[in-house]
């Protein structure tokens, strides 16, 4: 049974000090940066800069709304980079969910099994071709040299070049075990073989694993654990906020949790259901309500809708109508 979370995540560093679980998702997400190397402590060169970072915070959910785990992530301030001194390409490919629904569809009609892995810490995978410097992180700044600044070896959230670097990274490993990459999307990956075939989509570092073969299925996996750090999440049943059912008459995508999700956001937990949200004859004017004091909140919750039309195409009028004033 899908519920309304109301959990509560620091919007800062000072709201997350000194609470038990937060202090303990940064001391993991330490100890991970620094097995892997990435970065050291240099003092800054004469005509260099050094951008910011910032502590995240994010509490993770399971399908039903329950808690799976308390995320702390470091991110640099990539706004503060300049072109052509500390990043230059940035563009990266990420699964369009156009692919996804064709994967999960293959799956349905051709009995194809559905699995999902999570790579752990993805962006310091990526190999870093710039010279970039990066402040000291909060609360685990180094005391014997205050001054010295973090010379990163390995990309980081929030950096302008950190996707592109993940996705060469992964891009260029499933080639070496023979993987194509396919022209219509480059984020989805094909391998054919007597055996089988096993395909792989990749959004950012969320992967689907599928294929006809479950033997095939798991060496692939067995593949991508060895060279990175992954957590196998088993069968597909939650994709970017997307519950995926899998019944003998079919496979069903729901947003039940996420609709509750934002139910509760945006405070219309207790709002009375309706069939038809907007009438089809109805006129829509800029000019007919009040200015909003916050502009920004109507784009969100219109974002969230949109979100939602994955699995509601029901709502693609009312939507597509109401996206006019943003």
């Amino acid at each position: 049974m899908a519920k309304v979370v109301q959990d509560v995540e620091p919007i800062c560093f000072e709201d997350a000090i000194g609470h038990a679980l937060w202090d303990k998702a940064m001391d993991e997400k330490m100890a991970a940066l620094d097995a892997n190397r990435t970065w050291e402590l240099v003092p800054l060169p004469e005509g260099k800069k050094a951008i910011g970072c910032k502590w995240v915070y994010k509490v993770k959910h399971n399908s039903d709304g329950s808690i799976s785990r308390y995320k702390a992530r470091l991110v640099a301030k990539g706004y503060a980079q300049t072109h052509g001194i500390d990043y230059e390409e940035t563009f990266a490919p990420v699964a369009k969910m156009a692919i996804v629904r064709a994967v999960i569809a293959m799956a349905a009609s051709r009995g194809w099994l559905l699995h999902q892995m999570d790579v752990k810490n993805a962006f310091l995978h990526g190999k870093l071709q710039e010279e970039v410097y990066l402040d000291q992180p909060l609360r685990y700044e180094d005391m014997s040299h205050p001054n010295y600044v973090c010379r990163l070896r390995k990309t980081l959230y929030g950096l302008k070049q950190a996707l592109r670097a993940w996705h060469d990274k992964i891009a260029e490993y499933l080639v070496t075990i023979g993987f194509r990459m396919s022209d219509a999307d480059h984020s989805f990956y094909v391998h054919k073989s007597d055996e089988g075939i096993v395909v792989i989509t990749i959004y950012v570092d969320d992967l689907i694993v599928g294929g006809d073969n479950e033997k095939e299925v798991e060496h692939v996996k067995h593949l991508l654990k060895q060279k990175f750090d992954m957590k196998d999440l088993g069968e597909l049943k939650f994709f970017l906020g997307i519950e995926v059912i899998r019944t003998p008459e079919g496979i069903w995508l729901l947003q039940r949790q996420y609709a509750l999700d934002m139910l509760s956001k945006y405070g219309m937990v207790g709002c009375k259901p309706i069939f038809v949200p907007l009438n089809q004859n109805g006129k829509l004017s800029a000019d007919a309500g009040e200015v909003l004091e916050d502009a920004t909140m109507y784009g969100k919750i219109m974002g969230s809708l949109i979100y939602m039309t994955i699995t509601r195409p029901d709502l693609n009028y009312t939507v597509g109508l109401e996206s006019q004033f943003m």
